[in-house]
């Protein structure tokens, strides 16, 4: 996470980082025990990539432009785990518009 040439960040953002990823896994977690559950808690897929490397691929895709299928080369996990963690991480984007708003056909 230090090397600010692959992520674009300070090496000072590290310690942020260390501080936020518990906060986050406890969100995502609480987001996952929210929903009516399919499976027994704990059952599904464990992750191969912590938080650190889940925010550094991510932002090593969105800084560079690298490919999915490179970023599993180099973290040594399969494309479909660097997919879900680009997904984890930076939530879809979505277009919010104001009320009373209206769309020409």
């Amino acid at each position: 996470m230090s090397e600010r040439r692959i992520t674009g960040l300070s090496p000072s953002v590290a310690d942020l980082v260390a501080e936020l990823g518990p906060l986050w896994q406890a969100r995502r977690d609480a987001e996952l025990l929210d929903r009516p559950r399919r499976r027994a808690v704990g059952a599904e897929a464990k992750y191969k990539l912590g938080f650190v490397d889940r925010l550094l691929a991510t932002l090593v895709h969105l800084r560079h432009g690298v490919t999915h299928d490179v970023l599993a080369c180099w973290f040594q996990v399969d494309r479909s785990t660097i997919t879900r963690a680009v997904a984890e991480v930076r939530p879809a984007r979505r277009c919010h518009r104001p009320p009373g708003f209206l769309r020409f056909k």
